[in-house]
């Protein structure tokens, strides 16, 4: 955290899965659901399954070895399922004290997450969040997802904010990429999905043990 004196961060993007939200059983729990609903063989250990959540669904099945042979009609009975199955997800401890005190702060707070857009509003409401958010993006068609800067920086864009004054936040290699690739600063979080390791390799800006300690980076 020595870098903090050298920042003048006036924007915060958040990931949301591992980040702000502990959705591993969620995730996990509606992927088999649907899995078995459409009659394909898996065998996938949750562990695993989890060092792999904020990756594309595509680029999960490709790791498992599992054939999804049409996957619109697998997100469709995933997201059904997903909302029937939150009462097995939380916030993590300090988000809502987080976002609330950066929003005091004057500060522009943005979202940035792979699930779809009408999944992420849904979990935003369910978990009263939305209030918080400039601009909360999820996957949008004709949008490159993470590690692509590409949605980062239209969020920027949209929220007339600079890339140099933002930092990207989040649990996973993704989100630490797609920050680097727009250029903004980086904030790896060690309470997600993704070991110490694999954060380090990544070299973000920052890197936090809770997420009240984001507040220390502005």
């Amino acid at each position: 955290m020595d870098k903090t004196s050298l920042t003048k961060i006036s924007h915060y993007c958040f990931d949301l899965d591992g980040t702000l939200v502990d959705s591993n059983k969620t995730i996990y729990n509606s992927t088999i659901y649907t899995l078995t609903k459409l009659g394909i063989e898996h065998k996938i250990d949750e562990q695993e399954f989890e060092g792999k959540i904020g990756q594309h669904f595509v680029d999960i099945f490709t790791a498992f070895n599992i054939i999804v042979p049409d996957f619109d009609e697998f997100l469709k009975i995933y997201k059904q399922n997903y909302m029937q199955q939150m009462d097995c997800s939380k916030l993590y401890s300090g988000v809502k004290e987080v976002l609330g005190e950066l929003k005091n702060r004057g500060a522009k707070i943005s979202l940035l997450t792979t699930k779809a857009q009408d999944q992420t509003d849904k979990i935003l409401d369910y978990f009263d969040l939305k209030k918080y958010f400039d601009l909360a993006m999820g996957r949008r068609d004709g949008i490159a997802h993470k590690p692509s800067p590409e949605p980062l920086l239209m969020i920027c864009k949209e929220l007339n904010a600079d890339v140099n004054n933002t930092v990207m936040i989040g649990d996973t290699e993704l989100d630490i990429r797609c920050g680097k690739n727009a250029g903004t600063f980086t904030c790896g979080v060690l309470y997600g999905y993704r070991t110490k390791e694999l954060i380090e390799i990544e070299n973000p800006d920052f890197i936090v043990d809770r997420i009240e300690q984001v507040l220390a980076i502005h």
